[in-house]
């Protein structure tokens, strides 16, 4: 055996396993903020919040909520939650969605996760909507004793980035304005445009942006647009790319993804280039514009980010 192995087997014998990257987190609803018609800020609180972490302004968590029959997620703290979380049987098997980090306080030990209410039409709407200080439900997060990249964000602008350009719908939005804030406090703050498709106009945040930061809001009500169309609007009249947008030399064949089966996910990698992209919301939506931007326009699609939150009348992921 090499010492390396050896090693590790000590430490598995002792309890010294090297911490997971996401662990799971009981929390308890602190307070319920209503931001707009659309949106309410839970916070939530517990003794291990503080061990949380967050990486970025789009970081991503999962939120266990009461299962089928009413039982509370009650999932073992450590070990493989996710394993655990298959064995139980379907009736207590409690619902996992993915929201974002709205603002992590860890030695307060509280988080701010920002639900879209849309009445009793999903397990997590249902829940928000009735949801009160005091109810519990489980976290995953991503473990601050995790010392590696967790991953489960996809905010990674070049560091050379001159222009921002964001498009999302209200799912997004609290990534959205996550990084918004981010960049506004930035000294050498980039010239942004950002693109919000909400449900109705009274769902607008006020928002801190930057000197160079262009903040649309793309409200449905009073319109015949249905889910990511004002979204497509966007990319389609209003968005502008810049010279400094990189084109592809030659065009690779975009590839296929079933929506109605899963989420399309396709990431922006290193390069150095000066403008970045960031697209995020109603899955049929999104592919559209990334057929635009990428099949008509030429983008490379190295500077740019397309993910499916979620699809209109599915549930997946």
């Amino acid at each position: 055996m090499s010492i390396a192995n050896a090693v590790r087997t000590l430490a598995r014998r002792v309890g010294l396993a090297r911490p997971s990257a996401y662990r799971l987190f009981d929390v308890r609803l602190e307070r319920r903020i209503a931001l707009s018609p659309a949106l309410t800020r839970f916070v939530f609180s517990g003794p291990e919040v503080g061990q949380m972490r967050t990486l970025a302004p789009d970081q991503r968590i999962k939120v266990l909520l009461p299962a089928p029959d009413g039982s509370l997620p009650s999932l073992p703290t450590q070990g493989d939650w996710h394993a655990n979380l298959r064995a139980l049987e379907k009736p207590q098997r409690p619902p996992m969605r993915t929201y974002t980090i709205r603002e992590l306080r860890a030695e307060a030990g509280e988080i701010d996760v920002d639900f879209v209410l849309h009445g009793e039409t999903g397990p997590a709407s249902a829940w928000a909507t009735h949801a009160r200080p005091g109810d519990r439900v489980q976290l995953v997060a991503p473990n601050a004793a995790y010392h590696g990249d967790p991953g489960g964000y996809e905010w990674r602008p070049p560091a050379a980035v001159r222009h921002v350009l964001l498009i999302g719908d209200e799912t997004a939005l609290p990534a959205i304005a996550g990084i918004v804030e981010q960049l506004a406090e930035r000294e050498d703050a980039p010239v942004v445009q950002a693109f919000v498709e909400i449900p109705t106009q009274q769902d607008a945040l006020p928002l801190p942006c930057g000197p160079l930061t262009r903040l649309h809001w793309l409200p449905r009500a009073g319109t015949s647009a249905g889910h990511g169309d004002r979204m497509l609007e966007a990319a389609c009249e209003l968005a502008t790319l810049p010279s400094s947008a990189p084109r592809e030399n030659g065009r690779a064949p975009l590839s296929q993804v079933d929506i109605d089966r899963e989420l399309p996910w396709e990431l922006a990698t290193p390069i150095d280039t000066a403008f970045y992209a960031w697209v995020a919301g109603e899955s049929a939506a999104v592919m559209a514009i990334r057929r635009l931007f990428v099949g008509e326009f030429g983008l490379d699609r190295r500077s740019a980010s397309f993910m499916g939150y979620w699809r209109h009348g599915k549930v997946l992921g």
